[in-house]
């Protein structure tokens, strides 16, 4: 009776963090789709958005906490419920990210960039992507997939670097545009970390699976 309870108190926290999972994700969606279009009103969105993910980030934690005490599970269990900390914590600093994002739109309404912004939103759709399968390898306890997904965090490191560089080349024909040089190196480098946020939470998924520390696309 008592693995019946703990089961379905645990099929109920994953629904929470699928539903968290998909929140954060369609934040950075909107926030990659201002960027595009300059649409203010999806910045008001994902700013707002931002509350209730710290609000499920609680009450997910909460319940993880509450079950552990209750419950006192061992093992794999265990390390599942520890991982939903890494994982909620992961999250919440990634729709962090993703405010940063919107924001961006805003601090290049006065003075903007005159040359496309592709980088930038490759590296955005790349992470968002990544959030979906990170989310996704924890649900389904799938090793292989949590792997794969911290994998193309090279590819966000290599957009990163090049659009440094873009910019940093742009300065230098342009020394009177320091400030917004360093708006949009703020922005990749805020994109940058957000990849680096899923390759925690995928090295998390590989200690829940396995029990062993490991380090992901070092």
């Amino acid at each position: 009776m008592m693995r019946i309870q703990f089961n379905e108190e645990l099929n109920r926290l994953h629904h929470d963090i699928l539903a968290m999972g998909s929140r954060v994700e369609e934040d950075l969606r909107k926030a990659l789709l201002a960027l595009r279009t300059g649409d203010i009103e999806l910045v008001k969105e994902v700013k707002a958005s931002d509350q209730i993910v710290n609000a499920m980030q609680m009450k997910i934690e909460d319940q993880a906490a509450m079950l552990i005490a209750t419950q006192q599970p061992v093992a794999k269990d265990l390390r599942q419920l520890v991982t939903m900390f890494k994982v909620t914590d992961n999250l919440e600093r990634i729709g962090d990210h993703a405010v940063h994002l919107a924001k961006t739109v805003k601090r290049l309404s006065g003075d903007p960039y005159p040359r496309p912004l592709d980088r930038l939103e490759r590296m955005a759709a790349i992470d968002v992507a990544m959030v979906h399968d990170a989310v996704a390898s924890f649900l389904d306890q799938d090793e292989a997939l949590a792997r794969s997904t911290a994998a193309k965090d090279d590819e966000v490191d290599t957009e990163h670097k090049a659009f440094v560089q873009e910019v940093l080349a742009f300065l230098a024909e342009n020394p009177g545009k320091a400030q917004l040089a360093t708006k949009l190196i703020a922005t990749s480098s805020y994109l940058e970390r957000l990849g680096d946020h899923v390759t925690n939470l995928c090295e998390a998924v590989v200690f829940m699976l396995t029990g062993a520390h490991t380090e992901l696309n070092d």
